[in-house]
């Protein structure tokens, strides 16, 4: 096994860095941590917060590069969500969405339920399974100069695009006002659709 790299990236500095930049691409986040990391921020109504649904952030990514192909989409979530949907990476490798990318935040843990150490601590590459999986792009990054390398590479259409990102284990305080799925659903739908969305 190759020597471990120290990650030194800080998490709600490396989404906030990333979501800088987005315009009006959609976001997807996965559960917990990545949901409070997009909020901090700066909340938005292209965003939407899958909050408890572990394992359907890139599936739920897919289906909307596929069904708004002028749109960017970017899923954000941790490795521990990413592990668990392994499968999404063969079906959008499959698809081949030029328009999306999937960014897994990586702190080598499972930080909801109790930091446990999750696969990606033992040697997992998410990006060599990405690359495997036909993924036009794939990286795994660990410093900053790197990481601002990836960022324009994460809003052009040549993807599917995935980027894992080495980050510490620090932990935030878990505060955001938006929780309630209806609302943050309605909202989505209607920055996205317009007033047609309720018809």
């Amino acid at each position: 096994m190759a020597k471990k790299i120290k990650a030194v990236l800080d998490r709600r500095a490396v989404v906030k860095a990333i979501l800088d930049r987005r315009g009006d691409a959609l976001v997807v986040t996965g559960l917990g941590s990545s949901c409070y990391d997009a909020g901090a921020a700066g909340d938005h109504p292209n965003t939407f917060y899958l909050w408890g649904g572990m394992g359907a952030a890139a599936m739920v990514g897919l289906g909307l590069a596929l069904v708004q192909p002028r749109r960017k989409v970017i899923v954000i979530t941790g490795d521990g969500e990413m592990l668990m949907g392994l499968g999404a990476l063969a079906t959008i490798g499959a698809e081949h969405p030029r328009n999306l990318s999937l960014v897994v935040i990586d702190n080598e843990l499972y930080s909801e339920t109790g930091m446990q150490p999750t696969h990606t601590s033992r040697g997992v590459d998410l990006a060599g399974m990405a690359k495997a999986a036909s993924f036009a792009r794939t990286g795994t990054v660990y410093s900053q100069k790197s990481l601002q390398s990836w960022i324009p590479k994460l809003y052009q259409p040549a993807g599917p695009t995935f980027l894992a990102v080495k980050v510490t284990s620090a932990r935030y305080p878990m505060a955001i006002r938006l929780r309630d799925g209806t609302h943050i659903k309605n909202r989505f739908r209607e920055a996205l659709l317009g007033a047609r969305a309720f018809d």
